[in-house]
């Protein structure tokens, strides 16, 4: 029986870490395909509209939805053992989703120029979007880095304001952020697992170790 519940303990853990596992890897991709594309349209001399445009932006757009999904899974990573810690944990991650719901207005507008112009996005929400986003999902980040028990290591939040802060500087080094960025969340495919996970993880061993006689 014990043998049991530490078999349904440990496939309730695979199966809670298997979304942020993927997304840790498809975001940077998909932001990686679009910086390539972007420099591809750029070689011209211009950005704008065309096959290149077009199919980056689209990649760039399901970037941006998957990250609305990262943030929600990674409030699920903070330890909220008292009230201060979940209303930090929740502001962060409402902060992070309306942050990401500009950025997808922004590029639904990009993509089609009717669009943006029936509905741009108002412009204090120009600067506080990115900051909103920036802000939640690095607290999410930093939170499980930092609270016991540990869940990521401290060079997660570091290499993610690093690769925003790339993509800042120039978007030309999209490509270059979307790595790092991946270097970054790779913490986030196999998270550290918490006492309680490795008390489980042991007592099953020990269940299952056969017993010798003397």
């Amino acid at each position: 029986m014990v043998r049991n519940a530490a078999v349904r303990d440990g496939g309730t853990m695979t199966t809670t870490t298997r979304t942020p596992r993927r997304l840790a890897v498809l975001i940077p991709a998909l932001l990686l395909t679009y910086g390539v594309l972007r420099l591809v349209d750029g070689m011209d001399g211009e950005h704008g509209p065309g096959l290149a445009w077009n199919l980056g932006h689209t990649f760039f757009l399901a970037a941006f939805l998957l990250l609305g999904v990262l943030v929600v899974e990674l409030r699920r990573l903070v330890p909220d053992p008292t009230p201060r810690r979940r209303a930090a944990a929740n502001t962060a991650m409402a902060a992070g989703l309306s942050g990401a719901a500009c950025f997808v207005w922004v590029i639904l507008g990009d993509l089609s120029p009717a669009l943006a112009e029936a509905a741009p996005l108002p412009a204090p929400l120009e600067l506080a979007g990115p900051l909103a986003f920036q802000g939640g999902l690095l607290t999410l980040l930093t939170m499980p880095a930092t609270l016991r028990p540990r869940k990521l290591p401290a060079r997660t939040p570091v290499l993610t304001f690093v690769s925003f802060a790339l993509i800042t500087v120039n978007l030309d080094l999209l490509p270059l952020a979307a790595l790092t960025l991946l270097a970054a969340l790779a913490p986030v495919r196999s998270p550290r697992p918490t006492p309680s996970t490795r008390t489980h993880q042991g007592v099953g061993t020990t269940a299952r170790t056969p017993v010798k006689g003397r």
